[in-house]
């Protein structure tokens, strides 16, 4: 099976992450996209970090019925913070007859070689790129990617946190279901930095 890993923190999931993922897993070049909760980002210390089940409950509200979307807690039972390297090594053990792709915006990839083994991420593992505006695509560790044409969105999970807080509407940003989450639970109202 060909799987694509959508790494991210998803603080919270929002309409962009779901685009991205539901244009790639219809491409044709995957049998299915799992959306990776990262619990703890190495490059994001957050004091506005949701907790990872209340996140996974998001994602799941957000991708139910899509029958090629999953969503994945496989990082929560390994060490912390996440490391990529670390959990596509577990994954490939645990399912060695997947192959496994990464999803990644322009972004991430610019800063790949300062990744825990982001060589050997980008020499062994096929990339599917999708572009962010303002970071180009310069291929400097010749990884095998692909750049989808997906729909650029600019929608970001720090944004939607600072609406929540200051009482704003997010309706459309976020599915229904995950903005009666987040009313429901007050997530994100009382932040004092929703920025980080």
């Amino acid at each position: 099976m060909n799987v694509g890993l959508y790494f991210g923190s998803f603080n919270p999931v929002h309409t962009g992450h779901l685009i991205i993922a539901n244009h790639i897993a219809n491409s044709g070049q995957l049998d299915e996209v799992w959306l990776v909760i990262s619990p703890q980002n190495p490059f994001k210390i957050s004091s506005s970090l949701l907790n990872e089940n209340d996140r996974f409950f998001l994602v799941q509200e957000a991708i139910e019925g899509e029958k090629k979307l999953k969503v994945s807690k496989v990082e929560f039972m390994l060490p912390r913070p996440s490391y990529t390297i670390d959990t596509l090594t577990y994954l490939k053990e645990k399912y060695p007859d997947h192959s496994f792709h990464i999803i990644m915006g322009s972004d991430s990839f610019q800063n790949l070689e300062k990744w825990k083994n982001g060589k050997l991420i980008a020499s062994t593992y096929p990339i599917i790129l999708y572009k962010r505006s303002g970071f180009e695509i310069n291929n400097t560790l010749n990884a095998q990617i692909t750049i989808a044409d997906a729909p650029l969105i600019e929608i970001s999970s720090t944004r939607i946190r600072d609406m929540v807080s200051r009482g704003l509407s997010v309706r459309y940003l976020v599915p229904d279901k995950v903005q009666e989450e987040i009313e429901r639970n007050n997530y994100f109202r009382q932040l004092k930095n929703p920025a980080n």
